[in-house]
């Protein structure tokens, strides 16, 4: 069984300035690299859930989100970072589908097919919705980083992926 790290994309690993899917406004978030390469140096898989709805709302194709993404893994592969897969969410909130964060389908749809341990597997997002898919998927435990939250939320909250990967022997 492998073990894994999910994060969501847009506040974790590129910076946020609500539906990026030009790669002229694709910046990765500092520090992001190093905490990647430090996760696959302790031999998790990195893998991607992320919502989309910029494409269910008519603001961006999925031709364009694939083009983002394709610059995004190429970034990261030549700091020798491999994302092992990117789950994505293309539908509008008010859709109902099976596969948007809250709901953990994505999740789950990748433990299955990269055969992921779920007891040693984590969460990285900056929403609420990245915490209660992660809890659905009874994963080991969940990081929220950046929060757009109030501070009476019960999650411990980190400045950064680079902060989660610098404490990771106390956290985990």
């Amino acid at each position: 069984m492998n073990k894994a790290i999910f994060l969501d994309r847009d506040g974790v690993i590129n910076y946020d300035h609500g539906y990026v899917y030009k790669i002229s406004d694709f910046r990765l978030i500092e520090g992001v690299v190093d905490a990647l390469k430090f996760f696959q140096l302790k031999k998790y898989l990195l893998i991607i859930v992320t919502n989309q709805s910029g494409i269910g709302r008519g603001y961006f194709t999925e031709q364009e989100f694939q083009e983002i993404n394709s610059h995004m893994l190429r970034i990261l592969k030549n700091d020798s970072i491999n994302i092992n897969g990117v789950y994505y969410c293309p539908h509008h909130p008010n859709d109902n589908c099976k596969c948007r964060k809250p709901k953990n389908y994505l999740i789950e749809k990748a433990i299955k097919e990269y055969k992921i341990n779920r007891k040693l597997s984590y969460f990285v997002g900056d929403k609420h919705s990245d915490m209660q898919a992660s809890k659905k998927s009874k994963l080991k435990k969940c990081f929220l980083i950046n929060s757009h939250l109030n501070n009476d939320e019960p999650y411990e909250i980190f400045k950064g992926l680079n902060e989660i990967a610098s404490k990771w022997d106390q956290i985990k």
